[in-house]
């Protein structure tokens, strides 16, 4: 088995606007219903950045990140950034978001696309690159202005999506019992089942049968790297897509619904930024030191990956 890198979780933030989107607003502007949207989805509520972009949201969270625990900013010399809704094409939103945290030493900052899947890919290469020694701390944010680019004509789609912004920061470490595990792959999605040119498009079904079949493999393969039973986790912190997505994966694994973190009936899937968001809330609500905790997630170009980290 390949050396597994060692990372010490320092803290983690999140940031979402405070403009919401209910079910009933979306009743009003598109053929739906509280009752269809809920049963469906799980999802009651979004939040929609107005005034904001998704460097500024990240910021925010990355802010909340470092106020939880007064970090010294100055340690950090890596940035990664995952997201599918960048300030513009270059720079990179990672160099808006070294700028306004004012960091004006060498820093390595740069984005990622890996969808929904982009926050567990970006942890991943933190590690790897923490590994090397050139590094003393890494801020990895995932954060996203879905709103932007959903077609509101669209009653499948538009009931989805909302913006927010998660953040870790995390060090190198040294002891056995910081050791990561990852698992993250693609099977290129040449089918289009769920792709953004102008606005989100997506083939419910397809993407449904494929989400529920990764979720189970990454689990299943992060697990078994690690030589960890299901058991041993204290809590799954899944990709926020679809409630049924995950109650479903918690029966054909045989996994107890309690042992999945959800909170999407309040921020809908909200991509890059899901997994991150859902652990600041999971510091917030149960955040004890040792607690091992298993991210899942999936996303367009049917990427996928898995991580298990310790608290």
């Amino acid at each position: 088995m390949n050396q597994q890198p060692k990372i010490k979780i320092i803290s983690s933030g999140k940031y979402v606007p405070p403009h919401l989107i209910t079910n009933e607003d979306l009743e009003k502007i598109v053929e739906t219903s509280d009752e269809w949207i809920v049963t469906r989805t799980g999802i009651k509520t979004r939040h929609k950045a107005e005034d904001e972009t998704t460097s500024q949201m990240a910021v925010k969270a990355a802010l909340s990140a470092i106020e939880r625990v007064n970090y010294d900013v100055q340690k950090i010399d890596l940035i990664i950034m995952a997201t599918i809704t960048g300030d513009q094409m270059t720079p990179s939103t990672a160099n808006f978001i070294q700028a306004a945290l004012g960091l004006q030493h060498e820093v390595m900052s740069f984005d990622i696309n890996a969808a929904c899947t982009g926050f567990v890919y970006g942890l991943e290469v933190a590690a790897a690159l923490l590994q090397t020694g050139r590094f003393r701390a890494a801020l990895i944010i995932g954060g996203e202005t879905l709103t932007k680019i959903v077609d509101y004509t669209d009653r499948n789609t538009c009931v989805l999506f909302g913006d927010g912004a998660g953040a870790m920061i995390i060090e190198p470490a040294y002891a056995p019992h910081h050791n990561a595990y990852f698992f993250n792959a693609a099977r290129g999605d040449t089918q289009g089942y769920l792709t953004v040119v102008n606005k989100i498009k997506m083939d419910g079904k397809r993407v449904y049968q494929f989400a529920v079949d990764a979720m189970q493999q990454a689990i299943l393969k992060v697990l078994n790297d690690a030589n960890l039973d299901i058991s041993e986790i204290d809590m799954i912190i899944p990709h926020q897509a679809n409630e049924r997505i995950i109650q479903s994966v918690s029966k054909s694994m045989n996994i107890p619904i309690e042992k999945f973190m959800m909170n999407l009936s309040e921020y809908g899937n909200t991509s890059a930024a899901s997994i991150p968001m859902t652990i600041s809330d999971y510091f917030d609500q149960h955040h004890i030191k040792g607690q091992k905790l298993l991210l899942v997630g999936f996303g367009g170009g049917f990427t996928w990956g898995s991580a298990i980290i310790q608290l």
